[in-house]
């Protein structure tokens, strides 16, 4: 059956979750990527790279091409860490946001990081001093995860 007219896909108060995706990328030394959020939901919140898949795009040339958009980069994707559902309420308690995040970890491959597009401002930070960055629970904990993977693939190719 043809698709005769576009979906709808609104961001806020959506008719259906969206689907994204969210990048820990990681430099030579281990440090983590961190962009400062530029847009509702969280705007100026420090948080991970990423956003919404294309129709027709992979969810990893998605993930290559939202951290391009957001900091000018180029990265090799290592695996997936775990899927991510954020859903934000409003005061009324209707469903503002939805989202179906799946996160990846990935190594830079070259590029100096320049906040571009949704980022406000991107920064390297030492996986041991991520305090100062304020970083929501969930993200700190997605960033650990992906830290292990990482030092995994250093120990296996080092």
């Amino acid at each position: 059956m043809a698709q005769t007219e576009p979906i709808r896909t609104e961001r806020r108060y959506p008719a259906a979750p969206l689907v994204g995706v969210g990048v820990v990328v990681f430099n030579t030394e281990g440090e983590v990527l961190l962009a400062q959020r530029g847009r509702p939901p969280r705007q100026g919140e420090w948080s991970l790279l990423g956003g919404l898949i294309d129709l027709g795009e992979t969810l990893a040339d998605a993930a290559v091409r939202e951290v391009w958009e957001e900091c000018a980069i180029a990265i090799e994707i290592g695996g997936l860490i775990a899927p991510f559902e954020p859903i934000v309420h409003d005061d009324a308690g209707r469903i503002e946001y939805h989202y179906v995040i799946l996160d990846y970890w990935a190594k830079h491959v070259r590029g100096a990081a320049v906040a571009q597009d949704d980022a406000d401002a991107v920064a390297w930070a030492a996986v041991t001093a991520l305090e100062q960055f304020n970083l929501r629970r969930d993200t700190h904990q997605m960033i650990l995860a992906g830290h292990v993977l990482w030092r995994a693939s250093v120990t296996e190719s080092g």
